[in-house]
């Protein structure tokens, strides 16, 4: 409604019609004073209404200047035109709108039609003869006006409060969304971040501490007497060997994030070449098993990384001579087992110089939907038991290493 295009049209066309209604049906002397009346009124638009309704749409705080003096002068002009010609008391017709569109306040804008309608009152009754009679009849044509004009004016006021509410809906709920958004991505760059400790923790670390291990043995091995050169060189190879594979997982890691295999090698070669691997390190007789099909590449990582870290354990807790990796279907589940012969770690407990070992293997088996059980063998020793949901059918395949 606040439109000034729509404005110009509605109201220069009401004046428009009036001018005409006014040409064709004269009162006796009355049609020069008509015209200037509708001229004057059609002015007055031009110099400060179209500006009045301009702020008024801009939602200003109180009402213009601009919008005030139109308003006056729209409220004295139905009254003076009703004065000239009863045909011009139909100017109130867009006098209305105009009051409800330029008074900030409901009360203002009832006050303003009543004062709308006294002024157009006034002039009907002088334009009629003001007799008595002109006075009722003005009155209660008036009264009907105004009557009319309240209930239109409630009925815009509530529509126009109602879309500021929807629009204020509309846009807490845009900033609630947005809120949402950088708390979604907050989130997920926390969760990327912990998975990125968990793949380090898994990977790269867990081949450092081989390699600080396998430089210990090497100079123990130096400064012995007799100097164990062929030992030594052997550890020394190792040292290179498992340097190169360190390289190789930092590379892996920052291209892709997946688990290190060779071309053609799953799950099944991988958990072989780990724990093989692990027995020349440690000297720590490993042997592995693994009686499962395909898993899907999800599950396959979740177990690979459960079986480092259970091996990761054995080497710097247990003082094991033996070890053992199975990872077995059973029914629809997979489990994973990795035990050892060694003196027990007790209660399950988080690594004490990363945070990310037994803590972080249970997290990464939540999104598997598993389970993780740590504890100690009847015969001795510790084992680790690692509990998955089988993705789909799977064929069994069996290795022995």
């Amino acid at each position: 409604m606040t439109s000034v295009r729509w404005w110009d049209v509605a109201f220069g066309g009401s004046l428009a019609v009036m001018a005409a209604v006014a040409a064709l049906y004269p009162s006796d002397g009355s049609l020069g004073g008509a015209l200037v009346t509708l001229a004057a009124l059609g002015l007055a638009y031009l110099g400060f209404g179209r500006r009045g309704i301009r702020l008024a749409g801009e939602v200003m705080p109180k009402m213009s200047a601009s919008g005030l003096a139109f308003l006056a002068t729209v409220v004295l002009g139905c009254g003076v035109g009703a004065a000239f010609t009863p045909n011009l008391a139909t100017l109130q017709a867009i006098g209305f709108p105009v009051i409800w569109v330029l008074v900030g306040s409901y009360a203002g804008a009832v006050g303003m039609s009543a004062a709308l309608a006294v002024s157009v009152g006034l002039g009907l009754t002088f334009s009629l003869g003001g007799t008595p009679a002109a006075a009722v009849e003005a009155i209660a044509i008036e009264a009907i006006s105004l009557i009319f004009a309240v209930a239109l004016g409630t009925w815009m006021t509530r529509i126009v409060a109602a879309g500021e509410r929807h629009r204020r809906l509309l846009d807490e709920l845009t900033r609630t969304q947005d809120e949402l958004a950088a708390l979604h991505r907050a989130a997920g760059s926390s969760a990327e971040r912990e998975r990125l400790a968990r793949e380090i923790h898994d990977t790269i670390a867990q081949t450092l501490t081989g390699l600080v291990m396998l430089a210990q043995r090497a100079r123990g091995e130096l400064t012995a007497e007799p100097v164990h050169v062929p030992a030594a060189l052997t550890s020394i190879d190792l040292i290179e060997t498992n340097a190169r594979e360190a390289l190789t997982e930092t590379r892996a890691l920052v291209a892709a994030l997946s688990p290190v295999r060779k071309p053609g090698m799953g799950l099944v070669g991988t958990i072989l070449r780990l724990a093989d691997r692990f027995t020349k390190e440690t000297g720590i007789q490993t042997d592995a098993t693994v009686q499962v099909g395909s898993l899907g590449r999800e599950v396959e990582v979740v177990l690979l990384r459960c079986v480092q870290e259970g091996l990761a354990n054995v080497r710097q807790h247990s003082g094991a001579g033996a070890a053992s990796v199975l990872i077995e279907q059973i029914g629809l589940k997979v489990e994973l087992t990795v035990s050892d012969d060694g003196r027990g770690l007790g209660a399950p407990r988080v690594d004490p110089n990363t945070g990310f070992g037994l803590a972080g293997m249970r997290d990464r088996v939540l999104l598997v939907h598993g389970d993780v059980q740590l504890g100690a063998r009847s015969a001795g020793g510790t084992v680790l038991r690692v509990t998955v949901p089988v993705p789909s059918a799977n064929a069994l395949t069996t290795v022995n290493a």
